[in-house]
């Protein structure tokens, strides 16, 4: 750790959420002579490698001056007035519950762009100009919506990521990307209307939007009634991003259709959005609103969890035509379920768990798109009949370093322990075991049961998908399969080394999330 004063603490933070918005004005800009490299293309792909690395940087210095001596208080905050008459404030900062998320999608957005950069994006866009700018305006999105503390510019920087991945998916998409992409941005933008009535009535009733308040104020100047209007409204937009079934049917449209960095940022990142809502403004601002739905939103996370695995197992058997990508999307939805039902056990250990988890998430799903977009890119699908065929698509004897790194993300995501994986699912059914004061022990306890069956389903359809892609017999004949390429192993091994790390010493999160979790829900008392 670095000592780092608390003004430039403050700029650090403001410039990784300003900076993606210049250089996505910048990348429409005509490239200097001397920077166009062997095309204009190249530059402006190398561009989005610089300006993310920067941001990257910038979020590891953020980190590295972070106290986490008090993950708990709220660093390199500003707050500057922005529109008086609603008492709207530009209030930035962050504790150990935003920052682990904020270099997240610092370091996925940094790894898609340099995997861009050697796999340029092909499809109907084939402007890579606008590429970069959206895959900025994407990023300065997320991050913003990670260090607001202010319940509007949450709102808005909430909003800001739709556009943005509603053309990475409708202009550099595979087959159906303009239903894929439609679908996408209807249920997320009506889930945020519906967002924004809940939002407006906590901020009305309680006088402010300042999310740091009404976390200390801890539902005290709020009635039960609008704590639980405000919930369900809050609640259903959050839901639809994170997503909890049943509002899941955009999310595995989404992924078969993106491309391979669009589906990374939407399962490593955008999913994040919604869970981190709850956790961040649910949670504290209306505890007695989300005691009255916790019970259900645990309920509809187990079902997730279940239907997820049985939709995955489906698409798994030989036969059923499945396509690997929807099926690692449908294992988004169970695995955000173990999120979910943590979040749903309003206890610490629940909540720890659930954000542990938001973060392995992100990391192993990141590297398993990445994996799925590099099979495609090679054998021209991504249908588990036809790379598996009669025997095997044997990629541990036709490309070794694939076929290895494939199982290990596979395993990862099935929950080895001693992967980044095993924690937060685990910290989550233990939370659930034992629920919150006033929460029904015996239902959670079902819950719990119900979720340990979805961890023997999610092994299940994960070594199927290895037995039928990774084994099999060599073929005598046919086309060379390239195995891992330099730009390939760059983007990749970084996510490799975090969930060995994470599953090897998950004190390095929870150290900074357990205090925060602590204090926000005990009503802002350390």
């Amino acid at each position: 750790m670095i000592d780092i004063s608390e003004s430039v603490m403050r700029f650090l933070l403001a410039f990784i959420v300003v900076l993606p918005l210049i250089g996505a004005v910048a990348a429409l800009l005509p490239a200097p002579p001397g920077l166009k490299g062997r095309s204009p293309e190249q530059a402006v792909l190398r561009h989005g490698v610089t300006v993310t690395g920067v941001i990257l940087i910038a979020a590891i210095v953020l980190a590295l001056g972070f106290d986490r001596g008090h993950p708990s208080k709220m660093q390199a905050t500003t707050d500057i007035q922005w529109i008086p008459a609603l008492n709207v404030h530009i209030h930035l900062g962050i504790d150990g519950i935003s920052l682990p998320l904020l270099v997240l999608t610092a370091l996925l957005t940094f790894l898609c762009a340099l995997y861009s950069y050697g796999s340029p994006p092909r499809g109907q866009g084939t402007n890579p100009k606008a590429f970069v700018a959206l895959l900025l305006v994407l990023e300065s999105g997320t991050l913003a919506t990670f260090a607001v503390l202010d319940l509007v510019l949450f709102f808005l920087a909430f909003e800001m990521v739709l556009i943005p991945m509603y053309f990475l998916i409708a202009r550099w998409g595979g087959a159906e990307r303009a239903a894929a992409a439609w679908k996408f941005i209807l249920y997320t933008l009506l889930g945020s209307v519906v967002m924004l009535l809940g939002l407006l009535l906590i901020g009305v009733k309680a006088g402010t939007f300042d999310m740091v308040a009404l976390a200390t104020d801890n539902g005290r100047g709020l009635t039960t009634s609008v704590q639980v209007v405000a919930v369900l409204a809050i609640g259903i937009g959050l839901a639809v991003k994170t997503p909890m079934f049943p509002l899941h049917s955009w999310l595995p449209d989404a992924h078969t259709a993106a491309p391979t960095v669009g589906s990374v940022l939407l399962a490593g990142v955008l999913l994040k959005m919604g869970t981190y809502g709850f956790v961040r403004i649910v949670l504290p601002v209306a505890p007695h609103g989300m005691h009255t739905f916790a019970p259900y939103l645990a309920a509809f996370a187990v079902a997730g969890i279940i239907y997820g695995s049985l939709a995955c197992l489906s698409l798994a058997k030989e036969g059923n035509k499945g396509d690997l990508k929807r099926l690692i999307a449908y294992s988004s939805v169970g695995h955000m379920g173990f999120v979910l039902l943590g979040i749903a056990s309003m206890t610490p250990t629940g909540v720890n768990g659930a954000l542990f988890a938001n973060i392995a998430h992100g990391l192993i799903t990141g590297l398993l798109f990445f994996l799925v977009g590099a099979l495609k890119d090679r054998y021209g699908t991504a249908d588990l009949d036809t790379l598996a065929g009669a025997t095997g698509a044997a990629l541990y004897g036709r490309a070794p370093r694939l076929g290895g790194l494939l199982a290990f993300a596979a395993v990862a995501s099935l929950g080895l322990p001693g992967l980044a994986g095993f924690w937060g699912e685990m910290l989550a059914m233990f939370g659930a075991f034992d629920p919150a004061a006033g929460l029904s022990r015996p239902a959670y306890r079902t819950f719990v049961a119900i979720a340990a069956l979805g961890t023997l389903l999610t092994a299940a359809y994960l070594l199927v998908v290895v037995r039928r892609v990774c084994m099999g017999a060599k073929p005598a004949e046919g086309p060379v399969l390239a195995d891992i390429q330099g730009h390939e192993f760059a983007a990749w091994s970084p996510l490799v080394a975090l969930t060995v790390l994470a599953g090897l010493w998950p004190a390095v999160l929870l150290g900074l999330t357990d205090p925060a979790v602590q204090k926000l829900l005990a009503g802002g008392k350390s």
